[in-house]
């Protein structure tokens, strides 16, 4: 059955800007509220005021999302139905070309102690130059096998892309990450009988890297979200909307081109993608902001941190207010409450702003206050026809 909200979808001059706060939500926990609770958002609580909010669930009850599944649902792709790997983000990202039978995956350089427990999952968060350096390090000295080909290329601070390449290769490994310190890292592990080769393939590079990388401080690595090149319906014919994406870190600009949308250079912050985003008002009808800094505070147990960056975004609220969008939606695509220092499955707040909107009696934006807004709980995949219908964009079903 052909999917309802695309076969609805029209032409309308109202712009639509998204803007997500990686890891947004939060909990409220015996110490106190969340970071969204207790950052000073004036300029948010005056949307939601004049707005109307609900909370989102990413993917289904219980179930904790990666980036690339809250970025799909947000876009309005089902992330059960478009499921994308780390590994093909970060491609995207980085503009890596990948050809079709290609194995990528998101590269973590880590720290390991003698006994090989993962000590640091992000070895310091070092910084994009000693990422470049392991990167050409481990390229110069590697050996596989013959018929495979290995890319490994740096993507920020210290996130890096690996590609295979060879016959008969496939995606369907289990995640090296084990998510938490204290413990080895997963061996690679083939989900099928087909990926039994693959997994060999991968444990011999990795054997490699650990002897090239003994006397650095960044000197393992985690490998997460292996996939391969698969075809995604573009936003721009799903949605009809002529599309920008504008963020810091390459993975959601890969994000953003893996659904056909137009990117910006890779921003130096949110500041500057504010800047982007009014540079390039007139030419686009839908603009994402993507907010980096509130997933990693939120990651290291920063809360104080992840405040800030929750409040950096608020005082930029009135100028893009001021641009004059038919909806604004505030959110984010998971949440990564400090107090657990990871991604989590608890429900996301929301907020959408416009003439069309309406207003419901929230008053402040945080998770408790947006659990009563007019739009309740919602699935994160729906809030694009939200959108749309406030733009004017959406038909009428039926006679």
């Amino acid at each position: 059955m052909r999917e309802l909200v695309p076969s609805l979808v029209r032409k309308s001059e109202s712009k639509i800007i998204l803007l997500v706060l990686d890891g947004l939500g939060g909990v409220r926990t015996a110490g106190g509220a969340s970071e969204l609770a207790e950052a000073r958002t004036p300029n948010l609580d005056q949307l939601a005021a004049e707005g109307s909010s609900g909370v989102h669930t990413v993917v289904g009850p219980g179930i904790t999302p990666g980036s690339g599944a809250g970025h799909m649902a947000l876009f309005g792709y089902d992330p059960v139905t478009y499921l994308l790997g780390r590994g093909a983000l970060s491609a995207a990202g980085v503009n890596f070309a990948l050809r079709a039978g290609d194995v990528a995956a998101r590269v973590n350089f880590c720290t390991v102690d003698e006994e090989g427990r993962v000590v640091d999952r992000r070895a310091g968060r070092i910084p994009t130059e000693t990422s470049h350096r392991l990167c050409k390090l481990i390229m110069d000295k590697i050996h596989m096998e013959e018929g495979i080909e290995v890319f490994l290329v740096a993507e920020r601070d210290h996130r890096a892309l690996l590609v295979l390449r060879g016959l008969n290769l496939s995606a369907d490994l289990t995640d090296t990450d084990p998510g938490v310190t204290g413990v080895r890292p997963h061996q690679p592990t083939p989900r099928s009988t087909e990926g039994a080769a693959t997994a060999a393939v991968v444990q011999s590079f990795l054997d490699q890297v650990h002897a090239i990388l003994c006397d650095e401080q960044a000197n393992f690595m985690l490998l997460r979200g292996f996939d391969t090149l698969r075809p995604i319906e573009a936003f721009s014919l799903r949605y009809l909307l002529k599309a920008r994406g504008i963020a810091s870190y390459p993975m959601y600009l890969g994000l953003s081109k893996i659904v056909g949308m137009d990117v910006s250079p890779a921003t130096a912050g949110w500041i500057e993608s504010v800047e982007d985003l009014k540079a390039n008002w007139y030419d686009y009808d839908y603009f994402y902001l993507h907010q980096k800094l509130t997933d990693s505070a939120g990651e290291d147990g920063d809360f104080e941190r992840k405040c800030a960056a929750i409040e950096q975004v608020d005082q930029t609220i009135p100028e893009i207010a001021s641009l004059g969008a038919g909806v604004i939606c505030v959110t984010g695509d998971h949440a990564t409450p400090a107090p657990l220092q990871r991604h989590s499955w608890h429900p996301v707040p929301f907020l959408m702003w416009g003439e069309s909107v309406g207003v419901d009696a929230v008053d402040r934006f945080d998770e408790e206050a947006a659990r009563h807004g007019a739009f309740g709980y919602q699935y994160a995949k729906d809030l694009m026809a939200f959108m749309l219908a406030a733009t004017g964009r959406l038909g009428t079903y039926g006679a």
